[in-house]
């Protein structure tokens, strides 16, 4: 189970470059259901995702570097390239900061994980996160798949 909140992010913090970083890119095979492919640094990955918005369930299986290679040309709409910054908020979550790049840029996403629906409603975020747009499909990254539906980044 994924419980998750997600926020647009305006500024990133100034120190970004001091935390962890993957680079990914991921397609989509399918959009209802979800059906993914995704490469993180040198990992591999399937993933299944349920329906819903904050709450859904995920499955993750591995994949062959050269099973990635031959479903990557399936894809429907665009490959997504973002760099994902892991930047500890505590006392216990990780922020997930994705920076897009290519036809997504310059959008900037962040997600937090949470244990429970209770903890992720009591939430409190940052100051420096934006609107919150959980409950809004159109910034699940399979409809930003969708190269037509792409939402721009606000300006300020």
């Amino acid at each position: 189970m994924e419980i998750e909140r997600k926020f647009l992010i305006q500024s990133p913090p100034d120190n970004l470059e001091s935390f962890p970083y993957h680079q990914i890119e991921q397609g989509y095979l399918c959009t209802d259901p979800v059906v993914r492919i995704r490469r993180q640094d040198e990992e591999y990955y399937l993933t299944y995702k349920s329906k819903g918005l904050m709450v859904r369930e995920e499955y993750n299986l591995p994949l062959t570097r050269e099973a990635y290679i031959h479903l990557r040309p399936k894809i429907d709409g665009v490959l997504i390239a973002k760099k994902r910054y892991l930047i500890p908020l505590p006392p216990s979550h990780t922020i997930e900061l994705d920076i897009f790049e290519n036809d997504l840029a310059p959008l900037v996403l962040a997600e937090v994980e949470f244990s429970t629906e209770q903890e992720a409603n009591a939430f409190v975020p940052p100051e420096w996160f934006g609107e919150d747009v959980t409950y809004s499909e159109k910034y699940h990254n399979s409809m930003l798949s969708r190269k037509s539906n792409t939402p721009q980044q606000p300006t300020s």
